[in-house]
Order: structure tokens, then sequence, then C-alpha cells
């Protein structure tokens, strides 16, 4: 059995007013295995909605919560926010939480349970593996994942079922370790590119349940997004 401290759950936000609030109470209410201990960092990628005011008065009503949140004054992609938010994690283990209601905290248990039993440095949640809800949407968006992991997984030697989750748990002194450039989606393929370069690197998948949100709900990924991916894969996988 592993023992740490503290997980740091890292939130990347752009204009996400409509679920941030719902988000954070979502983070306040699970309880970690082990009793390990939340570092919560919201990285606001220049918002023009009303999220950053939600957040600071949410942190003067939930002191105990401790949130801290860092700014970026233009707008920069959510790969840039996670590197702002890599860099500031102290926690033992870095997990990444996206600002809408499309993944839940209840699974973090699940992921976190490989690492505390000593088996991985890197979890992945897979939302096309075991029993847990899914909604259903967006055949072409499904075909377009498994392209994109399937092309991944070649390039990585990795039977990954779901590279593109939004749900990643790494051990923050290897994350922290990376050299990431990308600072839109292709952050997912790029560091599970570098991830799987690492000597003796243990990776995990766990099943997690998954709330997709249709593009009227707020959904911001696009096939531009997705071909830019199959560029990352190939740039990346290629060294």
């Amino acid at each position: 059995m592993i023992k740490f401290q503290t997980l740091t759950i890292l939130i990347p936000v752009y204009n996400e007013d409509r679920t941030i609030t719902q988000v954070l109470d979502q983070l306040r209410e699970v309880e970690l295995a082990g009793n390990i201990q939340k570092e919560i960092i919201l990285i606001d990628d220049c918002s023009t909605d009303s999220s950053v005011s939600l957040i600071t008065t949410y942190a003067v009503r939930h002191p105990a919560l401790g949130l801290r949140l860092l700014q970026h004054f233009t707008n920069q992609g959510k790969g840039a926010a996670l590197h702002t938010g890599i860099q500031a994690a102290t926690g033992d283990y870095i997990i990444i939480q996206d600002a809408d209601l499309e993944y839940d905290p209840a699974d973090y248990n699940a992921l976190l349970k490989p690492v505390v039993r000593g088996f991985a440095d890197v979890v992945y949640g897979s939302r096309f593996v075991g029993g847990k809800p899914h909604r259903v949407l967006f055949f072409w968006h499904s075909i377009g994942n498994a392209v994109l992991t399937f092309l991944s997984n070649m390039f990585t030697d990795l039977n990954l079922t779901d590279m593109e989750t939004g749900y990643k748990l790494f051990r923050r002194d290897i994350l922290q370790g990376l050299v990431l450039r990308e600072k839109r989606f292709g952050f997912e393929p790029e560091v599970t590119a570098k991830m799987a370069r690492v000597p003796g690197i243990r990776i995990y998948e766990v099943g997690i349940s998954y709330y997709g949100r249709t593009y009227a709900e707020g959904k911001k990924i696009n096939w531009r997004d997705g071909l830019w991916a199959l560029w990352c894969i190939l740039r990346y996988g290629l060294g």
C-alpha cells in the first residue's frame, strides 16, 4: 500500500459560469479514501463571463476548501491553463477536472485505487470500459475518438481505450518533469506520448461515468481540434 497525503485537483476554466459552482459543490462533498487531502487549483483562461466572480465568492463562503485561483489575462487554451496549474501543484498526485459536469468526482476513488495499492504511476479514466453510466451522444465523435486512440496506441505501444479522456491522474513529480508544449486540446495526445516514454512508467485504466454535454450546453471541442490531435499524435509519437 502507498501512503500519500494530498491530491491536487486542477480545474481549467473558460466561461463555465453555468456549471462551476456545481462542480465545486461536488468536490467539496467527495471524500477521498485513506484520508487523502484535496488541493484544488482553478486556472481561469481569461473568461468573459462571471466564472471568476463565482469562484472568488465560493472561496469566501467555503474557506476550509482552500481554493486557489490562478488567472490568465489573455485566452491561451486548455493546455496552457494546465501548464500553469501543473507548475503550481504541490500534491503527491495530480488529477485533471473539467469545469463542466461531464465528469463525476465520485469516480476519484476508483482512479486512486491502483495508485494506493502500489500498482500505478498514472491512471486514465475510460468512458468506454466498465459498467458506469455514460450519456449517448455524437456518433462521429465516438468514431473520431476511437481513431485517435488507436493511432496514439500505435505510436506509444499502449492499449488504452480512451486516450482523449478528461480524467487523467499523474504522479506529480513525473508530470512536472515533462516538457509540455501544446496549449489547446493537443495536451491529451502530447502528454500520453511523453508519459509512455518515461522509463518504467506504470499506466493503468479504470472505467468512469460520463455525462456528456451538447454544444448548446457549452461543449467546446470541435473537428478542428480533432485534426490537431491527429497532428500531435504524429509529431510526438515520432519523437
